[in-house]
């Protein structure tokens, strides 16, 4: 991770660890933070770093061409198997006991060892689910 922590930077990461359940795009990043002083263009600059540093996870939202951001720099989000909601974006970390018994069934079944820090499951969330 970057050594010099800009004030920017600090707001930015700070709303984002207070939103891991969240994927947002940049835009809604910076309306969140316009009262801050952040702009876009330190959202855009900062994202892009902290993609890089592996601090978030970016992905195009579903039937459209929208960037979403996940914040993953949290030891719980790296270790986490995440359950993502198609509708409302709405991100939930897989209990461990639920991760390994998964893990532990597919290994069982066909050999094959999933990289929990790099995966998603899509569906639908209880709340979007009883609409």
């Amino acid at each position: 991770m970057s050594k010099y922590l800009t004030r920017q930077r600090k707001i930015l990461l700070d709303f984002l660890a207070e939103n891991s359940d969240r994927q947002l795009t940049a835009r809604q990043i910076s309306d969140a933070l316009q009262d801050s002083g952040v702009s876009l263009s330190a959202v855009y600059r900062n994202l892009a770093a902290l993609e890089k540093e592996g601090e978030l996870r970016r992905d195009v939202r579903e039937g459209t061409r929208d960037a979403v951001y996940r914040y993953v720099g949290s030891e719980e989000c790296r270790e986490s198997i995440h359950l993502l909601c198609k509708r409302c974006g709405q991100s939930i970390h897989m209990k461990e006991s639920d991760t390994e018994a998964l893990l532990s069934g597919v290994l069982k079944n066909s050999g094959f060892r999933i990289d929990r820090t790099d995966t998603v499951l899509y569906g639908i969330c209880d709340r979007c689910g009883r609409k």
